[in-house]
């Protein structure tokens, strides 16, 4: 039993509750808000760590045994996600303090933030299914706080969608969760893998199957992502970089977790449908990305493409496969995070989010250019940037696996990445300059300094691919081979 699990879901939980008393003390909330992301990157970086050193690490809430209890499990997988979801943030909250502005701040920004830090961290540390549900409606909650925040008529019009979309998803998610109660008798991660295996995956298994996967694919926007687009568009550039880095990956990291531990024994029925899913989200994704000449309207619709490639690492479910899927979902949390960030300097410096109305940036901002480029390169998955290892990864399983439609759709979308956001590049950053051009920002400086950080991030992680690899290849075993995981959290009590 590890109590240091609790502590990614602890810090914020209990920072969330305590800025919630100071409203009005917006330095006081900024320093505790600062501290509280600094300890807990300290202690995700010890879970991954111990998972390192020791293997997979449990905490049984209450010293209640699986299945009857609650469990908190951290496999390499989930370690890795928790410390890069932390990381980002850390890295989102310090874009906030110079561009979230005032008001937002003493409207509770900086609790409903460490709220939905720890509905997210909890999603991917919990092993039961019903208080996976639960992480998820902490974090949905905190989410519709921080869209409306601000209260134009655009953002009211977009967080109603949203939430009647979510509503209905999680309505979907607890009718799911009692049918599969009803059928197995448990919850616990560990337990219902077992449970599935010797039920034999068919009939009312795989209906309750395809129902997770259309909850999930709700949340992480594969193929239903008709919300996000507008959702996405409407918040403030800081939290657009905290939604665009967690908030699909949770669906994502939900979608993996299940489909490779509980519900994998009918991979003819399942798989395909999340291969379908995948090559359409893709391609519907791509088109989105070539419509529009609005830039948060591009972004959005990179992160859609990025989710169907990741949901092709799935869909093969190879070691390669999941591998990739595992090192490119840490690429992208980082990458969709820096790519809003910039997006929002670009536009706060050009004064509009429309390309056509833009040009010679490049002149009033070239570091914001220049990382803009490289970015661009690594999404698409360059080498040596940060995005290459996954894709290559998950190309390679895909191919093993005979997918070779849907993995060409694949590198196709790559492809259509970089024109994407090249073409962002070359019209907002070269030619003339506009005459109607306003000043820089008071804070240009400020802005930049985070985003300069995960830039070097994603250098770095490019740089030392063969290191984090041996950590993600760690992950992808678990991932490949669940008896690894079900013997770590039940095998004590058999």
């Amino acid at each position: 039993m590890n109590n240091l699990l609790i502590y990614p879901l602890l810090i914020p939980l209990c920072t969330a509750v305590l800025l919630i008393f100071l409203p009005t003390r917006i330095k006081l909330q900024r320093w505790i808000s600062s501290i509280s992301i600094v300890a807990n990157i300290a202690a995700s970086g010890m879970i991954v760590e111990q998972v390192r050193a020791q293997g997979i690490q449990t905490l049984q809430m209450g010293g209640w045994l699986p299945s009857y209890g609650i469990v908190f499990v951290a496999d390499m997988f989930a370690a890795l996600l928790v410390l890069t979801t932390v990381i980002v943030s850390a890295a989102c909250l310090f874009f906030a303090f110079r561009t979230i502005g005032e008001q937002r701040e003493k409207h509770y920004f900086y609790p409903f933030f460490q709220f939905l830090l720890a509905g997210v961290c909890g999603s991917f540390l919990t092993g039961d299914l019903f208080n996976l549900f639960v992480c998820f409606e902490v974090m949905l909650i905190s989410s519709y706080a921080l869209i409306v925040l601000g209260s134009t008529k655009r953002q009211l019009r977009e967080t109603l969608k949203y939430m009647l979309i979510n509503i209905l998803s999680s309505t979907l998610f607890v009718a799911a969760v009692a049918y599969l109660y009803g059928v197995v008798g448990t919850l616990n991660m560990a337990d219902l893998s077992s449970r599935v295996a010797e039920a034999g995956q068919g009939g009312v298994i795989n209906v309750i199957a395809i129902l997770f996967l259309i909850v999930f694919s709700l949340k992480a926007g594969l193929f239903l992502f008709f919300w996000l687009p507008g959702s996405y568009s409407v918040p403030p550039a800081a939290v657009g970089a905290l939604f665009g880095a967690l908030l699909t990956k949770v669906g994502l990291y939900a979608l993996i977790r299940t489909f490779t531990l509980i519900f994998y024994h009918d991979p003819a029925i399942t798989h395909m449908w999340i291969g379908w899913m995948a090559g359409a989200t893709m391609i519907l994704g791509a088109v989105g990305a070539l419509a529009y000449s609005d830039i948060y309207r591009v972004v959005n619709y990179n992160v859609v493409i990025s989710v169907g490639f990741i949901a092709l690492g799935l869909a093969a479910a190879n070691k390669d496969s999941l591998d990739g899927a595992v090192f490119y979902l840490m690429h992208d949390m980082i990458a969709k995070a820096l790519l809003f960030m910039l997006a929002g300097i670009l536009i706060a410096a050009a004064g509009t989010n429309l390309t056509r109305e833009m040009g010679g940036m490049i002149k009033r901002i070239p570091l914001i250019g220049w990382m803009f480029f490289v970015l661009a390169l690594a999404l698409t998955g360059i080498p040596p940037l940060s995005g290459f290892a996954g894709k290559l990864l998950i190309v390679r399983g895909g191919f093993g696996e005979g997918l070779y439609w849907l993995t060409g759709i694949g590198v196709a979308s790559s492809l259509i990445v970089l024109y994407s956001l090249i073409r962002v590049f070359i019209k907002s950053f070269w030619g003339e300059e506009k005459a109607s051009a306003k000043p820089l920002p008071s804070n240009m400086r400020a802005m930049t300094l985070p985003a300069a950080g995960l830039f070097i991030l994603i250098i770095c992680i490019g740089a030392g691919s063969e290191w984090i690899y041996s950590l993600v290849s760690e992950a992808g075993n678990t991932l490949v081979n669940p008896a690894i995981y079900i013997d770590a959290v039940v095998g004590e009590e058999k």
